[in-house]
Formats: structure tokens, C-alpha cells, sequence
């Protein structure tokens, strides 16, 4: 049912926007309060698999989502100390036959951008730079956003799509700081000509290894290869977009074979995160006030999900808002449908970093013998829970 009185969305990134324009669909309006002073993301690649393309259609994006997506062919996985393929798993006819999309990969940018030119498109959706949300209050009938400048916001409910260091989650949840993994992550984007010719591959490469892995996959219609190194070093301390020497990226690699690591030798501009994720929680709202993205579910990145499952979020939750005037209701209902599926997410990207993308010895044989046995109609059954769905479902699956 279409009201009046708009959501607030803190949060200007790939989650809030998503959700704008999911309630925009809907005939809701929403007021986008975004701390930074223009709007943009940083970072470089993602990964989309056919869920986040089932989003797309639904949030009304898919044509401009599709334009400028690069279309993989395989997904291989490489041992990186012997140097030879593990696995590879097709992402042809039969694969987008089975999952009704396809497997792409995009600059982080484009992807915002083509959510950032919708939401200017609409006349529902209501972008603020300079606002970032501290702290908020509800009376039972509407929700206040309190900014850092002192000012506040009305209206129906809010969502906390503020991502990892949610100041929204710091009051609907309150569990601290977000655990640090000890992974450290450097990434680099490197012209397609500079890649060695023996690996500019279309597909999402993963080179993995003992405490690391290399993964690399063109971009930007093959302009530029985009690479994610990861040394599982203990790093203690959270850090993002933090620049780095090419001899301290160097250092966790030194042990891996030559074909991968020549990889590394092309990268420049180096710059680290510490990656960080939280334990799944029930408790994702709070009246008329409700998480989104990784403001919810911070996962690792081993999944390749993060945008994937707040594009989902922005679904389900669009979807429930539309159904009902009762707010309270729609966001719990939203929760509900939400918290499993996420949770699984979370706990099997941590699981694959320590079983698939760093083991060492027979560990690692193991890894290689079982992945290593599958056909690639055994890879679509393994990955039908995650690309087969909407973000519409209340199941884990």
C-alpha cells in the first residue's frame, strides 16, 4: 500500500540505493541520508552471480545492470603451489539454463553508478549528501533520524544500510565492534595489455594456496584486469583502502608458484583492507527500524555475496512494504524471510576461506581430490541454494 510519509535510508552505497529503489517500485518514497559529501564507492570488482541479476529485473535496473557487466565464462579454481587447475565450473548455456541468469563480473563503480542514475531518475527518491545518521528516535507512529549536524529527519521507518560500522546497528543490536578476521586483502586493477598473455583468461580465477590466495578477472569491457590478493597474516587491527608497498604484498606470496605469482609483479597502487565480518543475529529490528547489507550480516568475501545479498535484502524488504500499511509488521516480516538465508551466507564464507581458499597439505589434497571429482552438473546442484533465489524466500535456501 502507497503512503505519504517517506522511509529513511541511511546509507548511499549498493544496499541503500537498491532499497530505494525497490520502495520507488512500490510507489514509496525515500529519503537517501548519506554521510559522505558526494555520492560514489570505492573499491573495484565484484563478483554477480544469477541472483544478483534476478534483483536487477526486479528493482527495475536489469537493462543498464546487464550493459555493462562482463559476461565470464568459467569459474576456475588453480592450485597455487603446484600451478595446475582444480576445478572449473561452466558458466555457458547450461548454466544460465539452470539459474534463468547469468555469472558476470563489474567495477563496484559501475554498479553504483547504474543504482545512482535510477534513483536521480525518480521523482520518489530523495538523495542527501552530508547526512550521515548518529542516532535516531520512534514514538510508535514514526521514526526521527538525528544527524551529526544536529538535525533530524521524519518518517515512516528507517533503514540501516550504513554498512559494517552501522551506527543503526550500534542501537538495534549493540554487540561492538565487528570481528577482525586477520585476513588481510590487497587489491590492485592493472590494464588488460600488462597481464600476462598465458593468463588473461574470461573467467573469475581463484589461485589458492596455504594462508593465501590470488584472484584475478577482467573488467570494464576487458580495459582492465581487476586482482585480490589475500595473506591470512593475523593482522590484529581493522583497516580499509589503507596504501601499501609492493614488497609487504610481495611478502605473503613468496612461498606460491611462479605462474601465480607472477600476477603480482603487475599489480601497482597497492592498497590493504583487513577484512571483517560478524556473527549472524536474530535481532535485525527494532520497531519502525530495521538493517540492510552489511549493516545486518557483514560477511567475508569468500562467497563472493556481499552486494549480492544486500540487493537481495532490498528485495524482500521493498516487497514487504508494499504489501502492508502496518510498518512494524512489514519489517519484521522482512527480517524474518532474511536472517537464515544471511546466516548461511556469513557462516560458509568463513568456512571456504578456511577449507577451500587456504589449507595447506593433505588439507589441501583433500580439497583437490573432492572438488577436483565433480562435474559440472554436480557444481550446479551444490550452488542451486544460493543462485536459485530471489530474496523473496524465508528458508536458509
Amino acid at each position: 500500500m502507497a503512503s505519504d510519509t517517506p522511509i529513511l535510508i541511511a546509507g548511499g552505497g549498493i544496499g541503500g540505493l537498491a532499497a530505494a529503489m525497490g520502495l520507488a517500485r512500490h510507489g514509496r518514497r525515500s529519503i537517501v541520508l548519506e554521510k559522505a559529501p558526494a555520492l560514489g564507492e570505492i573499491g573495484a570488482g565484484i563478483q554477480l552471480g544469477p541472483n544478483a541479476f534476478h534483483a536487477f529485473d526486479y528493482l527495475g535496473v536489469g537493462e543498464a545492470a546487464r550493459a555493462m557487466a562482463v559476461y565470464i565464462e568459467n569459474l576456475r579454481l588453480m592450485d597455487a603451489i603446484a600451478g595446475d587447475e582444480i576445478c572449473r565450473i561452466p558458466l555457458g548455456d547450461d548454466f544460465r539454463a539452470r539459474f534463468g541468469n547469468p555469472y558476470a563480473v563489474v567495477h563496484r563503480g559501475d554498479l553504483h553508478g547504474v543504482f545512482l542514475r535510477a534513483c536521480r531518475e525518480s521523482d520518489l527518491v530523495d538523495l542527501r549528501t552530508s547526512s550521515e545518521v548518529v542516532d535516531y528516535e520512534q514514538d510508535g507512529g514514526s521514526v526521527t533520524a538525528i544527524l551529526a549536524d544536529g538535525s533530524r529527519v521524519t518518517g515512516a521507518a528507517l533503514i540501516g544500510a550504513d554498512g559494517l560500522w552501522s551506527n543503526i546497528r550500534k542501537k538495534v543490536v549493540g554487540d561492538g565492534a565487528p570481528r577482525v578476521s586477520g585476513h588481510t586483502t590487497y587489491r590492485s586493477v592493472i590494464p588488460t595489455e600488462e597481464m600476462p598473455e598465458d593468463l588473461r583468461w574470461n573467467a573469475a580465477t581463484l589461485w589458492a594456496g596455504p594462508k593465501c590466495h590470488i584472484v584475478h578477472y577482467p573488467l570494464s569491457g576487458w580495459k582492465v584486469f581487476n586482482l585480490v590478493v589475500t595473506y591470512h597474516n593475523d593482522a590484529p587491527e581493522p583497516v580499509a583502502g589503507q596504501p601499501v608497498s609492493h614488497d609487504e604484498v610481495r611478502r605473503g606470496f613468496e612461498h606460491v608458484a611462479p605462474v601465480a605469482r607472477q600476477v603480482i609483479e603487475k599489480g601497482k597502487d597497492w592498497r590493504l583492507w583487513v577484512l571483517c565480518d560478524r556473527d549472524p543475529v536474530m535481532d535485525w529490528v527494532d520497531g519502525r527500524v530495521a538493517l540492510l547489507g552489511d549493516a545486518a550480516h557483514p560477511m567475508m568475501q569468500y562467497m563472493a555475496q556481499g552486494a549480492c545479498m544486500a540487493m537481495e535484502d532490498a528485495v524482500c524488504l521493498s516487497a514487504e512494504l508494499g504489501k502492508t500499511a502496518d510498518t512494524e509488521t512489514a519489517l519484521a516480516d522482512y527480517a524474518s524471510k532474511r536472517r537464515l538465508r544471511t546466516a548461511r551466507v556469513q557462516l560458509t564464507s568463513r568456512q571456504i576461506g578456511e577449507h577451500i581458499y587456504h589449507p595447506a597439505g593433505v588439507h589441501a589434497a583433500l580439497r583437490n581430490q573432492i572438488m577436483g571429482a565433480k562435474s559440472p552438473e554436480e557444481w550446479y546442484e551444490v550452488l542451486d541454494w544460493i543462485y536459485g533465489s530471489t530474496g523473496l524466500t524465508s528458508a536458509a535456501v
